[in-house]
């Protein structure tokens, strides 16, 4: 299967290779994609790569009854050198490194674990969009000459001190959106 954000494809294979009809093209949908699979009989062997929306296929897939493989995007990246590059020929790959036993394979995570995964790396992203903010005020200070005389200028001392600096038009438009993003507090107990 070569799974995209909107549409998929999928290409159906014996065990020798052989081509089991045409090529379906579908809108992403967990209940076409179940119908799709259904057609390749009682627990098909089914490879996806590991790509921008993978969870919710891999999980329609295995509701289904297939046994899910998870393609490493980087292992099978070394065969997409080829001179024909299209949709069917990408699922045609997959399934052949797959029957050939030569797919490089990612950890198919559990749903469980997938859910802290994600609780894990959106917080560290809205950490690094927060200290990113505290750099570009930081930044904002040292443009301007202006030596920050706290520790942290984003506490009540530093609010007072930011509150009563007198900045040209642009640094003034700029310096309170990045104080509201830097002042926010990452994770669970946000206001």
């Amino acid at each position: 299967m070569d799974l995209h954000r909107r549409r998929s494809v999928l290409v159906r294979m014996s065990a020798d290779g052989q081509r089991l009809g045409k090529m379906v093209r579908f809108t992403n949908d967990p209940a076409r994609l179940k119908r799709e699979i259904a057609k390749a009989g009682p627990q098909p062997k089914v490879v996806l790569e590991a790509t921008l929306g993978w969870y919710w296929a891999a999980d329609a897939l295995a509701e289904a009854g297939a046994e899910v493989h998870l393609a490493h995007p980087l292992g099978v990246k070394g065969f997409a050198y080829r001179r024909v590059k299209n949709d069917e020929k990408d699922a045609a790959d997959l399934a052949d490194l797959l029957r050939l036993g030569r797919l490089p394979e990612a950890w198919l995570a559990p749903p469980e674990t997938r859910e802290l995964r994600e609780m894990v790396r959106g917080r560290h992203k809205l950490v690094r969009l927060r200290t990113s903010c505290r750099n570009q005020a930081h930044g904002v200070m040292g443009k301007l000459g202006i030596a920050v005389p706290m520790s942290d200028l984003f506490g009540t001392r530093g609010a007072v001190f930011l509150n009563e600096l007198p900045l040209p038009a642009g640094h003034a438009a700029r310096l309170p959106p990045l104080r509201r993003a830097a002042a926010r507090r990452c994770g669970n107990r946000q206001p």
